[in-house]
């Protein structure tokens, strides 16, 4: 509704918002759409918001879609944000909560995402959309170009979850399984979208999906009275949801709404896939390419991320941290969150609890702060992964 540009993370270089676009033309990496927030806050206060409906788009003014009309939705965003005292109180925090992205729309929050990027699709009268995916995503974008009546060409890695293959193929999207990683369906997309006529809305290779995700970091704060968590862990494959609540802690500074105080974020990712930890543990600035990636948490096997330059200075910035965690540690950690608090979680959910359980023991994270742990996605989606 403001977007005024769109600029490029790597050198601030101003790139017309009015047209399609991918990565930044002039440093070939992910593009941020900018907005005019002091003509944003007029409308977008604290009190407009007590009374608008429950979902992403209660944020409209910093959100990229110029006329309602092209709002793609299912009603996704505005998840609970839930205590959980049990299993707080197993580890002494009387703090902990869990931020539940399970009940979006596809049960993932990779909903928050597709809407926005399938909303400006069809502003700009797109017609085919592609998309390489570990599963999540590639559910997501079948359901929102279904709803917007858009064609969708999905790559994935043969061995995705049983359940986002039949959900793609049910919502009418054309499904292509590649016996390789996502990196294979990202190259499979890039080779073909030209004479197809694909765009490609892969992770931060389009500009919009991020501020589907920068909701996140608006409803925690909401959630949360306006006062950040002390930390935040998220379970990080290709990232967008760690670089887009940061977007928004920035904007949300920038319009008055919180002070400078930021959570300590803290990536997590599999002991099989760990690009990022490597990279932070080591002090690199960007992350090289897990080779022989394995991991039964199919999003978080994403060996390389094109926005690793972004989550790594968000991590040292933040005084924060990057900690791998191994399956088994993850699947116990489902039953765990399970029997404790009722809420059948994504092995990538569980990780963070995994995460934090390290970090606890390190003396990382003290028992007096307070702490989200970010559940990305559901448990049934991932039937594979449990014994019987």
């Amino acid at each position: 509704m403001h977007l005024t540009h769109l600029a490029c993370t790597a050198c601030g270089q101003q790139h017309d918002a009015g047209i399609p676009q991918n990565v930044s033309p002039c440093c070939g990496k992910p593009l941020y759409p900018q907005y005019d927030l002091v003509a944003a806050a007029r409308t977008l206060t604290k009190d407009a918001l007590k009374t608008r409906g429950k979902s992403l788009w209660r944020y409209r003014e910093v959100l990229p879609v110029k006329r309602d009309a092209d709002i793609v939705t299912l009603g996704e965003g505005f998840t609970p944000l839930l205590p959980a005292p049990r299993l707080g109180a197993k580890h002494g925090l009387a703090r902990l909560f869990i931020k539940d992205e399970s009940q979006n729309p596809t049960q993932s929050f990779k909903a928050r995402g597709m809407a926005a990027a399938v909303s400006m699709a069809k502003q700009f009268g797109l017609k085919k959309l592609a998309v390489p995916s570990a599963g999540n995503a590639a559910g997501a974008m079948a359901a929102y170009a279904a709803r917007a009546g858009l064609e969708a060409h999905i790559f994935m890695p043969a061995d995705t979850p049983k359940a986002n293959i039949i959900e793609c193929h049910e919502l009418g999207a054309h499904v292509t399984l590649i016996h390789g990683l996502i990196t294979d369906c990202g190259a499979e997309v890039a080779k073909r979208k030209a004479a197809e006529g694909w765009f490609d809305v892969s992770t931060l290779k389009e500009p919009y999906r991020v501020e589907g995700k920068k909701t996140l970091g608006y409803e925690l704060a909401e959630q949360l009275d306006w006062t950040l968590p002390d930390v935040v862990l998220y379970p990080t494959g290709g990232g967008t949801g760690l670089v887009g609540m940061w977007k928004a802690f920035d904007e949300m500074e920038r319009m008055g709404w919180i002070g400078k105080k930021r959570p300590r974020m803290f990536s997590v990712q599999a002991t099989g896939c760990q690009p990022i930890v490597r990279a932070f543990q080591a002090g690199e600035k960007s992350a090289a390419e897990h080779v022989g990636a394995q991991t039964r948490a199919s999003g978080l096997r994403v060996p390389k991320a094109i926005g690793d330059f972004i989550m790594l200075d968000i991590l040292k910035k933040s005084g924060g941290g990057a900690v791998a965690v191994t399956d088994d540690e993850m699947i116990a950690g489902v039953r765990e969150v399970g029997s404790a608090e009722g809420l059948f979680v994504a092995p990538e959910g569980a990780a963070t609890y995994a995460a934090l359980k390290h970090l606890l023991a390190a003396g990382t994270v003290r028992a007096d702060e307070s702490v989200v742990l970010f559940n990305t996605g559901a448990g049934v989606k991932y039937l594979e992964c449990f014994g019987e």
